[in-house]
């Protein structure tokens, strides 16, 4: 059944570049309702440039990541100043992303417009690749007053490739080390009334552990824009992937098992439709769908294998649809007011079967609940001042009414020097899990969101005709009503899981950067300071929450130094250098868990491009490169017990074709 949607998604999209620039063969017009080049679509809900935010907003490109030879988001993020990255050890791992010193669980992740956490704010990143990447936008800051729920610290949107003029195509093959392969093909064009853009690629590594450490993943993504009449514009994105990874490890890291796996199908599919009422009015439906299922196969290793708890399978399925509805109005002066509502709906099923000396058991649940929101937002501009305001009320099924708010300001104070500042609140909903969980654990139906508010300030000044920009960020998160389990409940029988946290966290951004002929290079550093105020139920040394400590796993200072040199000529060159300080951490394979340190390490990278020709015309264009990760071989753990990736070296080529 996974197979049948994922081929069936894969068709479709295949099918774009023959069937959309037939439609509506009219005059020669963009498709796209508003030009996004050069603005920010995540922070507000209309684009706007990111000199009008109150918040450091980052956008990433695509095509400069590809060149660069990046293939997983994962890695891009850790470029982003405030990003903390934790993947348990090699390709495809669980990797979890904290910002701000927030937990792993408080950032909205979208595709396309798509929210893609499961329900309760959890997200995988070891899912998503570059191929597919027109651009990346991380927004810190509580977002919770245009995204609703999980968005209590940030909000990192994955924008998938669209069209341009064409048609225009690309393919690439990588190969490298731990057994890496992977290729990809792309195709993207604009007919008279409609642009596409399709992306297939296949990645396949053995890993970087002794066995059963393979990593095998398929995605085909695509989006087609039309415009229906002179005001109406549609959009419709779409994205599935297919993946599995072996993983032998047991819960402290060791190598133990040749067969354990977990495997996962994910689609996502949003159709927006806008329409232009008049000269300043316009309306906005949006329909989104995120559908995932997957889960862990560990079949007993062979006949013999009857001892103790010997085999386990899991099967677990998310849904969540969506329908945001809205109007944009502008007035006098270049302010737009937003006014939308937001429905969506959420579906969580799962299965589990254990097999065990003591005989076979098994457990199976279904939940769903819905939410409705009211939002409304202003962009506005008064000379050299441009704020935001945005203010939202949710209804849920499960845990009631809340209301969250955001403002923002940028002033440009001259030429040269901006000063900025953002506040707002955020929710996360608990997991169903947490509210309904029985047996061993017992769900609370009573559980709140957990909340956050947060702010920061800051200020851009440029020198010598922006020959050198400096940033500095302040800014503070603080989070309470965390949701903490307890093994042993108040009352016999009762829950296990509480509002009983709270922490804070604090600190301070620092960037420079500039431009030197054809050479760039940037300086960024992140000071962090985490804080258990509340520890709740947790107790002891070996506490995940131990009051007046640091929050695991979030290090107190990051540094990441990055140049490029690219003339004119065939040959560019990349190298970044990132030091990540020590962390504490739990060793959670021994009960108590132990507290333990994770060491500082700094890695160094290094990328080389040729350029061996240009497309042109029916002529295709050849780019030859080679990169070279954690370069100087350095032995570190983001996860206590799993050691990160070594030295890898991957060489590859893209053909280009459709240029002029």
């Amino acid at each position: 059944m996974l197979r049948v949607r994922t081929l069936s998604v894969a068709v479709v999209l295949a099918a774009a570049p023959w069937f959309v620039p037939s439609l509506l063969q009219a005059q020669v017009e963009d498709p796209d309702p508003v030009e996004i080049d050069g603005l920010v679509i995540t922070a507000t809900p209309v684009p706007v440039e990111r000199s009008a935010l109150g918040a450091s907003v980052t956008v990433l490109d695509g095509e400069e990541l590809r060149l660069r030879g990046i293939t997983r988001v994962v890695d891009a993020l850790r470029s982003v100043p405030g990003v903390v990255v934790a993947r348990n050890g090699s390709f495809g791992a669980v990797t979890s992303v904290f910002f701000r010193g927030a937990e792993s669980d408080h950032v909205q992740v979208l595709v396309d417009g798509v929210q893609v956490n499961q329900p309760g704010g959890a997200f995988d990143f070891a899912s998503l690749g570059v191929d597919e990447v027109e651009r990346i936008e991380v927004v810190p800051g509580s977002g919770s007053a245009l995204y609703g729920s999980d968005a209590v610290a940030g909000v990192i949107q994955i924008i998938t490739r669209r069209g341009g003029a064409g048609p225009t195509g690309s393919a690439t093959v990588r190969g490298g080390s731990f057994g890496r392969l992977d290729g990809t093909v792309s195709v993207h064009g604009a007919g008279a009334t409609a642009s596409y853009g399709v992306t297939v690629s296949r990645l396949t590594t053995d890993g970087i552990l002794a066995f059963n450490n393979r990593l095998e993943q398929t995605v085909v993504s695509g989006q087609a824009r039309i415009r229906v009449d002179e005001a109406t514009r549609a959009r419709i994105a779409a994205r599935t992937s297919d993946r599995t990874y072996g993983f032998p490890t047991d819960g402290s890291g060791a190598v133990v098992d040749r067969n354990q796996h977990t495997f996962g199908d994910e689609t996502t599919l949003a159709v927006e439709l806008d329409r232009r009422l008049g000269a300043g009015v316009d309306l906005r439906a949006l329909v989104t769908l995120a559908d995932m299922e997957g889960g862990t196969d560990d079949a007993p290793d062979g006949p013999a294998d009857t001892l103790g708890f010997y085999g386990y399978q899991s099967l677990d399925a998310m849904r969540r649809t969506g329908v945001d509805l809205r109007a944009n109005a502008t007035l006098t002066g270049g302010t737009t007011l937003t006014v939308g509502s937001e429905f969506e709906q959420q579906r969580v099923r799962s299965f589990n079967e254990s097999l065990s000396a003591f005989g076979p058991s098994a457990g199976r649940s279904e939940y769903r609940r819905g939410n409705r929101a009211a939002y409304g937002h202003m962009v506005a501009g008064f000379g050299d001042l441009a704020a935001n305001a945005g203010l939202r009320r949710d209804d849920n099924d499960q845990y009631g009414g809340f209301t969250t708010w955001q403002v923002g300001a940028s002033w440009s104070v001259d030429a040269a020097t901006r000063l900025r500042a953002a506040a707002g609140t955020g929710v996360k909903e608990p997991t169903f899990f947490e509210a309904f969980a029985t047996g061993f654990t017992v769900g609370n139906p009573d559980l709140a969101p957990e909340r956050s508010r947060t702010f920061e300030v800051g200020l851009d000044r440029s020198f010598g005709d922006e020959a050198v920009r400096v940033r500095a960020t302040a800014f503070r998160h603080d989070l309470r009503d965390l949701i903490q389990y307890t093994g042993t409940s108040p009352e016999p029988g009762g829950p296990n899981y509480f509002n009983v946290a709270e922490a804070r966290s604090r600190g301070l951004e620092v960037g420079v950067d500039g431009a030197v002929g054809p050479a760039r290079w940037s300086v960024d550093w992140t000071r962090l300071d985490t804080d258990v105020v509340d520890a709740g139920f947790d107790e002891g040394p070996s506490a995940t929450f131990v009051e007046g400590e640091a929050l695991i796993r979030r290090p107190d200072d990051q540094v990441r130094v990055a140049a490029s040199w690219a003339p004119e000529g065939p040959v560019a060159v990349d190298a970044a250098v990132r030091y990540v300080g020590a962390r504490s951490d739990r060793d959670f394979s021994a009960f108590p868990a132990e507290p333990v340190t994770l060491a500082s390490y700094a890695v160094v990278d290094l990328g080389a491009q040729l350029r061996v020709s240009e497309a042109r015309g029916r002529r295709p264009g050849l780019t030859l490169s080679v990169r070279a990760e954690n370069l100087l071989d350095e032995a570190y753990q983001e996860v206590f017990g799993f050691d990160a990736p070594g030295r890898g070296v991957t060489v590859g080529g893209r053909l280009s074709f459709g240029g002029r």
